[in-house]
């Protein structure tokens, strides 16, 4: 059973996806693929506890620098506002 027949936010329909999540932690930022329940109408984005909890102790090892189990998937740069 699903833990959401409708979207808290707008009453659409979800169904259950892969999506990915992109989590920052001090300076660091990490893409993470997980499972969650997707609005079709507003696409909101469902998480269960359990992945909840992984993204908390993934931010938490970024903001602590703890990096060595992460892969490197390139840099990231901030270009100057023109």
């Amino acid at each position: 059973m699903k833990p959401f027949d409708k979207c808290p936010v707008c009453g659409g329909e979800v169904i259950e996806k892969e999506v990915e999540k992109l989590l920052r932690g001090g300076f660091n930022t990490a893409v993470v693929n997980v499972r969650a329940e997707v609005c079709l109408h507003c696409g909101e984005r469902l998480y269960s506890q359990e992945t909840v909890r992984l993204f908390e102790q993934i931010r938490d090892k970024l903001k602590r620098q703890e990096v060595s189990e992460f892969e490197p998937l390139g840099k990231t740069f901030r270009a100057a506002a023109a």
